[in-house]
């Protein structure tokens, strides 16, 4: 474990105390309370899960799971249950090997997400990331509606030593997608980064904006591998779940940017996206600073929410 990634897992470690003492508490408590295994232990244990933010459909796949493992390798005591829970909700949030498929191809990522969620900031921050993996990278200022997104990106951009193409306030984001491609294939750029609006409200305007923007990408750049990635507020719970679902009605999503983690009791939410939307949370963050973006790692995240840090070097 690299020391990058030891230290963003004392951060995540630190970042997660509120969730940890809203779920991994309350599940103590009935693990050293309760003296056997049965239906009240169990929907003790799923009340938690619950309100902790992991979400229903999820504790119910995770409850079942901690059943047929009980039952299998019969299991009396309580106690011995924690670790097959860590392991069950572990199971629910596996990313799988081809996630980060755009890294090793010519790719075009399209970021969205709505105002406020730390959008603009995650393009910057993966864009620096990439560009440290000895990548070219080329970042469009798509999302033309927020006048000061075009600036903090070009800030970001310089910060990350990323060429930045920009449109004017107010200018069709598929034309600045269009310049963008352009340039990416005259500099023959590994990854084009599109930060782009996300207005969930109008969402027919979305969907009209993104399909310009498909278009654009399928006509003038078809050899591109297309990842399109939605940034969401850890912060915000079940919010941001409800959020991943409206954006992947009008976008095919590929992955979730998790940001806000640190300092926040909701962080259970990861799990529950993760698990309900079949989208895998690809990248988190938990801090304001470049390395505080980090890919999602589940074995890492769980240990982590539950403060395992035995397991803290093999992660």
């Amino acid at each position: 474990m690299g020391e990058e990634k030891r230290g963003f897992f004392r951060r995540l470690v630190d970042g997660l105390a509120k969730t940890r003492s809203n779920i991994v508490a309350g599940i103590d408590s009935i693990f050293s309370g309760f003296s056997s295994i049965d239906e009240d232990f169990y929907e003790e244990i799923e009340e938690i899960l619950v309100m902790g933010d992991i979400g229903i459909a999820t504790t119910t796949a995770i409850i079942e799971n901690l059943k047929k493992e009980v039952a299998e390798r019969k299991i009396k005591e309580p106690s011995e249950c924690k670790q097959l829970l860590i392991d069950s909700i572990k199971q629910q949030m596996k990313v799988g090997d081809t996630a980060y498929e755009f890294e090793n191809r010519r790719s075009v990522v399209l970021v969205i997400g709505v105002n406020g969620v730390g959008k603009t900031t995650s393009v910057g921050k993966l864009a620096g990331k990439l560009k440290d993996q000895g990548k070219k990278v080329i970042v469009a200022a798509a999302d033309t509606f927020r006048a000061a997104a075009g600036e903090q990106l070009s800030e970001w951009a310089s910060r990350a030593g990323v060429e930045l193409i920009g449109g004017q306030p107010g200018a069709d984001p598929a034309a600045v997608v269009y310049d963008a491609v352009a340039a990416a294939k005259a500099r023959d750029a590994d990854v084009l980064l599109c930060d782009t609006a996300g207005r969930l409200h109008n969402k027919k305007n979305l969907m009209e904006e993104l399909r310009k923007i498909y278009r654009v990408l399928e006509r003038e750049y078809p050899e591109a591998y297309l990842e399109t990635l939605v940034v969401l507020d850890g912060t915000t719970g079940q919010n941001a779940l409800a959020q991943a679902r409206q954006f992947s009605e009008v976008a095919n999503v590929t992955g979730i940017i998790l940001t806000k983690l640190d300092g926040t009791a909701k962080g259970g939410i990861a799990v529950a996206i993760q698990s309900e939307l079949d989208i895998p949370v690809k990248y988190i963050g938990v801090g304001e600073s470049i390395d505080d973006l980090q890919k999602f790692d589940a074995d890492q995240f769980v240990n982590a929410l539950f403060d395992v840090r035995g397991q803290e070097q093999g992660a």
